[in-house]
């Protein structure tokens, strides 16, 4: 009985390794050739995203939308090459593919935002309204740009403010570029006298902005009547400069006016209050 049980036992072991060694010898070509597939085609992947890089640096494009477009083209054929591995391995790709579909379906509609905020990144990093270092008023928020990143406009306010847009929200909007001419206007207003001279007032005010270095000859400055005001002729004063020095040409303007006038001899009006007192003679 114990002869018999070996022989049945012997005989199993011998099915099982004779089926393991088919299926190695079935699977083991196929298995092989995957492997085989996957390093050349990482190989490959690494060769055409590297010739891409140097093909996009032979034009004039920003260095983070060559960055996003190699990274974007390696996962595609990383992706792409996973599938044909798999297929290899003898994986039906149709169903996978299918569930992929829907997975990304779903993680689609679960990330409208983010997504939204993705395509205005690409859109930004594709159509330039503004670059780093631009001033730009957008969002109801003016300030210098930072960084574009492919989510979020990183910008930096005047009071020194760190100020993170969504891309998304950014493109969808009115977007204020100072900077797009590489130069920009400086507006001012300063009130005089109606019984100063004119003529003199505008030429102190115009010679103070021509004094200023940083003031650009072309366009030139400008000093003209604005308004005639309840209680002062208002002139404005218009020097342009570079858009990095702006606020600085600003309020060196604005104080330099007030002491290019009082050199002058121009009185700057202020609101002031006549009060007349009555006195009845007949008590």
């Amino acid at each position: 009985m114990k002869i018999l049980q070996a022989a049945a036992d012997t005989s199993t072991i011998s099915y099982y390794s004779d089926k393991i060694k088919d299926m190695i010898l079935d699977y083991a070509p196929s298995v092989l050739m995957g492997f085989v597939i996957l390093f050349i085609g990482l190989w490959v992947i690494k060769f055409v995203v590297k010739i891409l890089g140097k093909g996009i640096d032979r034009y004039d494009v920003d260095e983070s939308l060559k960055s996003f477009l190699m990274s974007l083209v390696g996962a595609i054929l990383k992706i792409l090459l996973f599938l044909v591995v798999l297929q290899q391995f003898g994986v039906e790709t149709t169903s996978f593919i299918a569930i992929i579909g829907a997975a990304g379906l779903a993680v689609g509609l679960a990330l409208q935002g983010t997504l939204a905020n993705f395509a205005g990144g690409v859109l930004l990093l594709l159509f330039k309204p503004y670059k780093v270092g631009d001033l730009v008023d957008s969002q109801g928020v003016l300030g210098s740009i930072k960084e574009i990143q492919i989510f979020n406009t990183i910008m930096l306010t005047p009071e020194n403010k760190t100020v993170i847009m969504p891309n998304g929200a950014v493109m969808n909007n009115h977007i204020i570029n100072y900077s797009a001419d590489g130069k920009i206007r400086v507006d001012t207003t300063v009130g005089i006298g109606y019984n100063e001279d004119m003529k003199k007032a505008k030429e102190a005010l115009l010679q103070m902005v021509k004094n200023d270095s940083r003031v650009l000859s072309d366009p030139a400055p400008t000093v003209a009547v604005a308004e005639l005001g309840d209680s002062s002729v208002n002139l404005v004063v218009r020097p342009w400069c570079d858009p990095a020095v702006y606020w600085d040409v600003y309020f060196d303007t604005v104080e330099n006016a007030k002491n290019a006038l009082d050199a002058a001899g121009i009185e700057i009006p202020f609101p002031q209050t006549d009060i007349h007192l009555i006195s009845d003679k007949t008590k």
